[in-house]
């Protein structure tokens, strides 16, 4: 039995940037589901503009039901709220922010725009803004739905307002994948949080438990007139806050706009780190034919959900292996190791011993350090020996100060419960003894 969407969406986090379950979703939580990034598209004057729906899918277009319909939503139909609803020169101010930024408008948007929100934050004046989209072109996902706008934030900065991300949002009247945060000031450590009817709630950092296991605070969103302003620690080089409707699931995470600037402050995505895939001999007497880079028994995906923040946004350090093992203890017990990485946070890595399909207790547990000749040592309960990686290396073992060097192969290994030392010979050829 291998994973299927449902389950892993069950434990891990979606590429919710995407809004739909991304080709290829089983394998990208076998590798730990640490890659979350945001892809735009861009589209007038140099703006960014993305889709926004239901997490049940994204907007595309089926090219047919193209003609104009007026639906009603509250991000048109409703008053503008906020603290300065009834400041008529803001308002003009933002109105005129969010033309001058929608150049050649004309070819995709239609009436006038709406100010949803408009309010002070600890940064100073802000607004959400809507429009109706020219046409209403009938989507692929969700079924049979339309266009029918855009919205966007209008933020302040030292050169005046300025108009953030453009987001599709179509006629259902589910804003939940709508970008409905975004983070304020020069160090980015206000969380503007717009109020779309629910509760909500937010983490404002993230840390690690001592067995690399993720510790988040949640606390509830107090909404004020539409909106609610949050101080947060900056968030300059990663993102650590996390914003979601409650409860705060992998389902319900609400995207904060700006992230992007803070991930890829260049434009452009930093490359994948280089994956490391170890079956090692005789996996197959535990594994059979499951024995496979995505043959991920649902049992070993609960274990490792406590290990993988699936509510926060995050990329990687390309270097960074991106470990994993596939093995069988002398007991006949299935083997599972996974390197798991955050941005530049230290990583750790997993074990995870099991039968079948359904119970993977985590056994062991051990931060890595990369830079180290044997950057994972995991000594397995019951005598059932120690699995050692150390990507692309040659590895030998012996028992004893004075014992033979015995060869283990390259990569990764299980090695006897007695083993004392391990050689490491990497590319380089330099040689290393590293006792256990």
């Amino acid at each position: 039995m291998t994973l299927n969407d449902t389950d892993v969406r069950a434990v891990l986090h979606r590429a919710t940037d995407h809004l739909s379950s991304p080709d290829g979703l089983v394998e990208g939580v076998r590798r730990g589901g640490r890659r979350r990034v945001a892809r735009r598209r861009l589209l007038a004057g140099g703006l960014a503009v993305v889709t926004a729906a239901s997490v049940a899918g994204v907007l595309q277009f089926s090219g047919t039901g193209d003609e104009r319909i007026d639906v009603a939503s509250p991000l048109f139909d409703e008053p503008t709220r906020g603290d300065l609803a009834r400041d008529p020169a803001f308002l003009r101010e933002v109105t005129d922010a969010w033309r001058g930024a929608t150049e050649n408008a004309e070819l995709w948007l239609r009436g006038e725009p709406h100010v949803v929100w408009a309010g002070n934050t600890p940064k100073g004046k802000a607004a959400y803004v809507a429009q109706r989209s020219l046409d209403n072109p009938v989507v692929v996902q969700p079924e049979g739905e339309r266009l029918i706008g855009y919205a966007g934030f209008v933020v302040p900065t030292a050169n005046g307002l300025r108009v953030l991300t453009f987001e599709q949002f179509h006629d259902s009247g589910n804003l939940d994948g709508n970008s409905q945060a975004v983070l304020l000031g020069p160090d980015r450590d206000t969380l503007l949080v717009l109020d779309f009817g629910h509760p909500v709630e937010y983490s404002p950092s993230m840390s690690y438990a001592p067995d690399g296991r993720i510790v988040r605070q949640r606390l509830p969103v107090t909404f004020r007139d539409g909106a609610a302003s949050l101080p947060v620690p900056p968030q300059l080089t990663k993102v650590t806050i996390a914003v979601g409707r409650a409860p705060m699931s992998v389902d319900s995470r609400i995207h904060v706009v700006n992230e992007n600037e803070i991930l890829f402050p260049d434009g452009k995505e930093r490359p994948e780190p280089r994956r490391f895939d170890y079956v090692l001999p005789g996996a197959d007497r535990a594994w059979g034919a499951a024995v496979a880079p995505t043959a991920w028994p649902p049992g070993a995906v609960a274990a490792l959900a406590p290990f993988l923040d699936s509510i926060g946004t995050h990329v990687v350090d390309p270097e960074a292996p991106d470990l994993t093992v596939f093995g069988a203890t002398p007991d006949g017990r299935r083997l599972l190791v996974s390197t798991i990485q955050y941005d530049d946070d230290p990583g750790h890595a997993v074990a995870m011993l099991g039968r079948g399909e359904s119970e993977y207790p985590v056994v062991a547990t051990q931060p890595v350090d990369w830079a180290e000749p044997l950057p994972v040592r995991l000594r397995l309960p019951d005598e059932q020996g120690t699995l050692v990686a150390a990507p692309e290396a040659k590895l030998e073992y012996r028992t004893g100060a004075s014992g033979t060097w015995l060869d283990a192969g390259r990569g990764a290994a299980l090695l006897p419960a007695g083993a004392t030392d391990v050689r490491v010979t990497p590319a380089s050829g330099v040689a290393r003894t590293v006792r256990l």
